[in-house]
């Protein structure tokens, strides 16, 4: 067996004495000679989600000596969402490039990858698939469930939910304030159906996680079980050749379609699984996730969706039960890390509480998938999340009410003379890609007081940018193109009339064309947007993408393989 790298630590020449030398430090001769293997770590202070993942380095570690491997600890960009500004999505680029170019640059065989919190399982997926050496994710998992006055905290999701109870006059804001100490109970991502728990079983329905292990809790002891397995996986893979680009196929992206419908899974999950895609060279569309999804039954009873949390989900029986209850919908040909399909983990996969897994009869929702909108205010689509929406305004006509950047909004939100009602549409822009920049969760905007005063709990928003995972409501978002970029967005004016069809996937701005073609952004609009003129921003926002390609940046698409041609001495 050939390995990388021998292409620095074999010979007698002076850059192999160089390489060994600086490397040694007690290590035997034929430490040299086994897979070196990275653990990618986004384990940070910073990102409190991932603080864990160090305890599970370690168990990777364990596994990969005993498998006759060389155990490299590399930590890596981490981005906490609920700390980075003025976004983390702004930043998922450059964790996938940081990360692709160390992978890269370094003597390594293969690579295990430890992500946890949102943007950093995709991130790492993204530069897995753009080098292509072999590798394998372990999610660090969900946290346990926090209560509160004996009712249980969905995190993220009861946040927005008890913020909008205080700014309604029914929760005072001491009561809220206390409820903090009680969300977060333990190490581990978010313990709704979010973003951070969407990707963790995604990634494994792609095929990149040991079958079983996605939503294992952090704390969970057999979460550190199932890193050093991996850690034993990880020699084998260098052992076998078996790569990125060999899992992760059209059919493990079909595969993961059809899971993100049956768990009612996050919205973000569109651009990250395009983004992944794309630096595989795969022609993955959003029309396919509307295609391929949209039919699927919702099966998990999870907050935001839902009743019930991570901790919950796990103990009903995890992703093997739901996707058990799935299975002809799921593509055969998915292969996941060890070489097997992903449909042969699913024999011996009963659901353990039908409340909290729903079997494929008794569905939460018929259709749980993804819808996808087009219409002359979305052109290149937008995406709204139905399992989240309220049933009444799938189907909605209403007036604008515009608001030209987040900050805009927060100042005229609460304003008693704002010209909104039940039936308006709020609409912000300025929020994409290139608008913010870096597409943040602002889309679930929080009602207007007078609403929520009157009992309103849900209005149609449209936005260019995203939404947490954890968040709920009749939100179409990801609009592209988006304002910034001159799209359609740019132009709705306040009292404009808005049509919403679900069903019949239509977005439109009731005003026609000649008129558009007459107008023009509005100066405030204009006013919000400074292109930045340095460092990271200034590069995102000259390359970045539109949201319906996965707002990567141009110039990395496609995958650059392993190869570095030249020596360093």
């Amino acid at each position: 067996m050939a390995l990388r790298s021998a292409a620095w630590y074999a010979g007698d020449d002076r850059n192999a004495y160089i390489h060994r030398a600086w490397m040694r430090r007690g290590v035997p001769d034929k430490a040299f000679e086994r897979p070196q293997i990275a653990i990618a770590n986004t384990a940070s202070d910073l990102t409190p989600c991932n603080a864990h993942l160090g305890e599970v380095a370690q168990s990777v570690k364990n596994g990969i000596y005993e498998a006759g491997g060389i155990p490299l600890e590399l930590p890596v960009v981490s981005l906490g969402e609920t700390n980075v500004r003025p976004t983390a999505m702004l930043w998922r680029n450059m964790a996938a490039m940081a990360t692709e170019e160390m992978l890269r640059a370094n003597p390594i065989d293969a690579v295990v990858l430890l992500g946890g919190c949102d943007k950093t399982i995709p991130s790492l997926l993204m530069a897995a698939a753009s080098v292509n050496l072999p590798a394998l994710v372990v999610p660090g998992g969900p946290m346990l469930t926090g209560t509160f006055r004996g009712v249980p905290l969905g995190c993220g999701t009861d946040v927005w939910r008890l913020s909008e109870e205080v700014r309604a006059g029914t929760l005072s804001q001491a009561d809220f304030l206390k409820s903090e100490q009680a969300t977060i109970r333990s190490p581990g991502h978010c313990n709704t159906m979010g973003t951070a728990s969407t990707m963790g079983l995604l990634a494994e329905a792609l095929g990149t996680v040991l079958p079983g292990t996605a939503g294992t809790p952090a704390p969970d002891s057999r979460l550190k079980v199932a890193a050093h397995e991996s850690g034993r996986l990880a020699v084998e893979l260098v052992t076998a050749g078996r790569r990125p680009s060999d899992i992760l196929t059209r059919a493990s992206f079909h595969n993961a379609i059809i899971t993100l419908a049956a768990i009612g899974g996050s919205t973000n999950a569109v651009v990250h699984l395009l983004a992944i895609a794309g630096r595989l060279g795969l022609d993955l569309t959003l029309d396919d996730f509307d295609r391929i999804g949209s039919q699927v039954p919702l099966l998990v009873d999870l907050a935001p969706a839902g009743r019930f949390l991570m901790e919950d989900f796990h103990r009903a029986g995890g992703l093997p039960a739901v996707l058990r209850e799935v299975r002809d919908l799921l593509d055969p040909a998915g292969l996941t890390v060890t070489g097997r399909p992903l449909v042969d983990y699913l024999d011996d996969a009963p659901i353990w509480d039908t409340e909290v897994i729903r079997p494929r009869q008794e569905p939460l929702l018929t259709e749980g998938g993804i819808a996808v909108l087009r219409g002359n205010l979305a052109p290149s689509g937008a995406v709204v999340k139905p399992a989240a929406a309220s049933a009444h305004l799938l189907q909605h006509r209403g007036r604008a009410v515009v608001f030209d950047s987040i900050e805009d909004f927060h100042a005229r939100v609460d304003d008693p003379e704002l010209d909104v009602d039940a039936d308006s549409v709020m609409v912000l822009r300025g929020c994409g890609p290139k608008g913010y920049p870096g597409m943040p969760e602002v889309s679930n905007m929080p009602l207007p007081k007078k609403l929520l005063e009157k009992g309103v709990r849900d209005v149609v928003r449209i936005c260019d940018g995203r939404m947490s995972g954890t968040a709920y409501g009749t939100v179409v978002l990801h609009v592209a193109p988006e304002a910034a970029a001159g799209g359609p967005l740019a132009l709705v004016r306040n009292g404009d009339w808005i049509e919403l069809d679900v069903p019949g996937r239509r977005l439109t701005l009731d005003v026609p064309d000649s008129e558009l073609a007459t107008r023009t952004p509005s100066t405030e609009a204009a006013a919000a947007y400074a292109a930045p003129q340095r460092g990271w921003q200034k590069l995102y926002v000259d390359h970045v993408m539109q949201a319906d390609t996965g707002a990567d940046l141009d110039f990395l698409t496609g995958s650059s393989g392993p190869e570095v041609g030249r020596e360093s001495h």
